[in-house]
């Protein structure tokens, strides 16, 4: 008596409150809820029908809602067995996946869980190769790191100090750097126009002013880096020359 009034509802217990044998007790609970299954059954048996894989954002709605299901119609009486199971999922795939669905059959699952288990790594996987495949634009490499670059920077900057490391100047510093090439040319601060028209005779006097502002690489055209150290990818570069070549808008 004291298990069943302490598992029934809140307002049964006040209901039955006077009820004394254990006996009358169920067998009042028996009569009142013996109807719910003539309640439940048609109800389970339609969703059991309209039920659909397709229908399911993932499979574990999907899976969760078909053991909802069939736990009402077990209730009610009703055998669903793993070939039910299986034969539901199969049939209610969608149209657009019906080459995985004749695989899934032919791989021979004689169990639900086997199943539902393969579709849940299946689901996973494709999941992280989308995240992937979405974080970065097929055919571009990695981008560097920033830090990396003006920190580099910095320390081949530290040796162009005076009186140690490498520098421009005269005597054995400038024969080991051997002869200059026009690149090395361009990175000479210009202080007349004159200069920058023999560095860059091919460009515009935007592109000019543009391409020798103090500080910027003229490789890839960002500050804080010269072009001996420049380390941007190839593809940027390409992409920032292309653009010198726009007389219409900006660089």
């Amino acid at each position: 008596l004291i298990f069943l009034r302490h598992h029934i509802d809140d307002g049964l217990k006040y209901e039955y409150l006077t009820v004394e044998n254990p006996l009358e007790l169920w067998q009042n609970l028996n009569d009142r809820f013996e109807h719910l299954k003539a309640v439940v059954l048609p109800k389970a048996l339609n969703d059991w029908a309209q039920l659909r894989f397709q229908d399911f954002k993932t499979v574990s709605e999907y899976n969760s809602t078909l053991f909802k299901i069939v736990s009402q119609l077990k209730m009610c009486g009703e055998v669903i067995t793993d070939d039910m199971l299986l034969e539901k999922t199969y049939r209610t795939f969608h149209a657009s996946k019906m080459l995985l669905q004749q695989q899934y059959r032919l791989h021979g699952f004689t169990k639900y869980r086997e199943l539902i288990g393969s579709l849940l790594i299946a689901e996973q996987n494709n999941e992280l190769l989308l995240q992937n495949h979405e974080s970065r634009p097929t055919g571009l490499a990695h981008l560097p790191e920033v830090n990396a670059t003006s920190s580099e920077f910095r320390e081949q900057g530290r040796g162009r100090g005076r009186g140690r490391g490498r520098r421009r100047g005269s005597g054995r510093n400038q024969n080991f750097l051997g002869p200059r090439n026009n690149n090395s040319m361009k990175w000479q601060n210009p202080n007349t126009k004159q200069r920058q028209k023999w560095r860059n005779p091919g460009q515009s006097s935007k592109d000019e002013q543009t391409q020798n502002k103090k500080g910027n690489c003229n490789r890839c055209g960002m500050e804080s880096h010269w072009y001996r150290a420049c380390r941007t990818a190839k593809h940027w570069v390409d992409l920032y020359q292309a653009s010198l070549k726009e007389n219409d808008k900006r660089i």
